[in-house]
């Protein structure tokens, strides 16, 4: 099938089969996994202009509504976290989305600044992963309502300018610095990732009808973030399902293990690219 927005061609159950296994594994950590998808898209499907970003957030507002209903319905969702993070998210990302477009022709150097703190938050975990083994148990149940706002807002910041899902450093840095359980962070991450991912949807439609976007291709292609929203969405209703049957430790291994890969990638991207530009 050809997508004519951004010029992919592919079997028409290959966006929906891969998103369905990307949110099959994150959904646990309360990861939508659009971090994940992300380079699926450029690296194998070829889809590489800007309009990948909105593209992968419209995969966010269909995929999480699986995960975050099933973690309704067992009633492991806790919505004080989810109501501190949105305070921070969503200014956050407006802001964001203001600065790309006005101040950051290039994101390289903000990239690398992520990549770093990801690496650092991803390293926690797995030594949070490897402590748990070894039957110590540092989790609590109490949070800085406060103090996670304050953090949410550059992360909404840091998603409205270069399209990197908030859950994604959000989850760890609740799991490793407020040394907050899994199965209490799960479901607040993916309801920020939600409505973070709404605005972002919004702020991109309105900036390809501006002549702010004039020679860039930020319109998002619906056909191709719907296919990959339905299969995310099925595999975050599962993956929220099966999070119970998982153990903490292994939890905290999968995310650490997830994120400082994306970590690594953002570092190596930037040395290579800086390697090129020298």
């Amino acid at each position: 099938m050809h997508f004519p927005v951004s010029g992919v061609a592919c079997p028409l159950w290959l966006p929906p089969a891969a998103a369905f296994l990307v949110a099959l594994l994150t959904a646990p950590a309360g990861l939508s996994g659009a971090f994940l998808l992300l380079p699926f898209q450029m690296s194998v499907l070829g889809f590489v202009s800007p309009a990948v970003t909105p593209t992968n957030l419209i995969y966010n507002v269909v995929a999480t509504p699986g995960g975050i209903v099933r973690y309704i319905q067992e009633r492991r969702m806790e919505w004080r976290l989810a109501l501190a993070i949105l305070a921070g998210t969503l200014p956050g990302v407006a802001l964001g989305a203001v600065v790309r477009i006005r101040y950051l022709p290039d994101p390289r150097y903000a990239k690398l600044f992520v990549g770093c703190v990801l690496l650092y938050l991803g390293v926690r975990l797995l030594l949070h992963s490897l402590r748990a083994a070894a039957g110590k148990r540092p989790e609590t149940t109490s949070f800085n309502p406060a103090l996670l706002a304050a953090v949410a807002l550059p992360v909404g910041v840091i998603g409205g300018i270069y399209g990197v899902g908030g859950g994604a450093i959000i989850a760890p840095f609740a799991m490793t610095i407020l040394r907050l359980p899994a199965r209490m962070v799960a479901g607040a991450a993916m309801v920020g990732t939600l409505v973070t991912s709404i605005m972002g949807v919004a702020t991109f439609e309105m900036l390809s009808r501006m002549p702010l976007s004039a020679g860039a291709s930020v319109q998002p292609d619906w056909m191709l973030g719907l296919l990959f929203g339905v299969g995310g969405l099925a595999g975050s209703y599962f993956g929220a399902r099966l999070q119970k049957h998982l153990p903490e430790r292994w939890i905290r291994l999968v995310l650490g293990l997830l994120i400082t890969a994306l970590a690594l990638t953002y570092v190596i991207r930037f040395l290579l690219t800086s390697r090129v530009m020298l």
